[in-house]
């Protein structure tokens, strides 16, 4: 699953996984470095433009949790926000 950043967006706004299925993560950056972290699921990755990160992970728990960036991008950087909603 591939997750885009750019100023104070992330694409796709919501995503959805499978309880038990491995999935690979990966934060990719198209301006500027950005942070995606969710710590319930063990994400803290770290993209700068063209400098891609990744983790591969297995969510264990339904339920849905806020993403953030956590690299200080500029003004509109708090609303920076996605969902993982793990089924």
């Amino acid at each position: 699953m591939e997750i885009s950043a750019k100023r104070f967006e992330f694409n796709p706004k919501e995503v959805h996984l499978k309880a038990g299925e491995p999935v690979t993560v990966r934060l990719v950056s198209t301006d500027r470095s950005h942070g995606l972290l969710i710590k319930e699921l063990g994400i803290d990755l770290d993209a700068n433009d063209g400098a891609p990160d990744s983790i591969t992970i297995t969510p264990s728990r339904a339920g849905t949790y806020p993403a953030i960036c956590d690299h200080y991008c500029g003004s509109g950087h708090g609303n920076m926000r996605m969902s993982v909603i793990v089924e």
